[in-house]
């Protein structure tokens, strides 16, 4: 049979009979990145594989990449099987949506252990609207004293947001806390306790902290897991790429170079809701509270 009448019957072009692959110069050497990047970064699919390797040259699109990552048989391992949610009886959720930096913040807290059984604590805070995360820090015991402190380091480099949004955990609903964010000017926006989805930003924040850190670390000590976790926060805030930003950093570092606080400028030069309030104010109250 003819090449023509087979292609007829098959009802092909005559052209795919022909066509050859081109393999491209660069081949191997973009396999050779992709495969790289995929094992220094496991958790990250071709998408983001896609943005890290323009962030480094390559003139390459997501279709190129995923023929690749397909062809080395590279994957996302499964991290736990679908789970159902609770939803209103129409599906929807009413919250404060974030307009502006410094807007809506949003903080929890999430638990690990070291490596001698002993359960640590994590405080998040994120800003909703940039996505940057703001504080992450470890410690055994949590009390609402110690959580005004870590705001308060975050608000004197970054300023007073207008909205704090947190669950119902007793260190969030302390009246000592509530009290002194009182006095900053932020407001406090509690979600619907057993409605987690509420405080989504911080919930999807949480999971990628564990998915990327928590879970393939060992900790032998705080001071390990603290200056791991920083670590892991900067990394995060300006090198790794986030979906919903179009792949891009929340904070880049040019962004931040371009932003830092200056050096010796006064506190009078403040955002407004701290301009009256000092860095030793701040610092007093923190310590009467203890």
């Amino acid at each position: 049979m003819t090449e023509r009448r087979a292609c007829r019957l098959a009802n092909q072009p005559r052209g795919t009979q022909r066509y050859h692959a081109i393999r491209r110069e660069d081949e191997d050497a973009l396999t050779q990145a992709i495969v790289q990047l995929a094992s220094q970064y496991g958790r990250y699919g071709y998408r983001r594989i896609t943005a890290l390797l323009r962030r480094a040259g390559w003139r390459v699109g997501k279709d190129r990449v995923e023929r690749i990552w397909r062809r080395e048989g590279l994957k996302v391992p499964q991290k736990q099987k679908p789970r159902g949610r609770l939803w209103l009886n129409d599906g929807s959720c009413v919250r404060l949506r974030p307009e502006r930096r410094n807007h809506v913040w949003s903080y929890d807290f999430v638990s690990a252990r070291t490596h001698d059984g002993r359960s640590v604590r994590l405080l998040n805070l994120i800003d909703e609207h940039t996505r940057e995360s703001l504080l992450v820090r470890a410690e055994r015991r949590w009390s609402s004293s110690r959580v005004i402190s870590a705001l308060a380091d975050v608000m004197v480099m970054k300023g007073v947001p207008e909205h704090l949004r947190s669950d119902n955990g007793p260190e969030f609903v302390a009246k000592d806390l509530r009290k002194w964010l009182a006095k900053t000017g932020a407001k406090t926006l509690y979600i619907e306790p057993g409605s987690p989805w509420e405080n989504g930003y911080c919930e999807s924040f949480n999971s990628k902290l564990r998915d990327e850190f928590l879970n393939g670390e060992i900790f032998y000590s705080m001071k390990e897991l603290r200056v791991l976790a920083e670590r892991w926060r900067v990394h995060y805030n300006t090198i790794r790429p986030h979906s919903s930003l179009g792949y891009r950093a929340p904070a880049p570092e040019a962004w931040l170079a371009s932003t830092a606080w200056p050096q010796g400028e006064p506190v009078a030069s403040l955002p407004a809701p701290l301009a009256a309030t000092s860095c030793i104010d701040l610092t007093s109250e923190i310590v009467a509270l203890h």
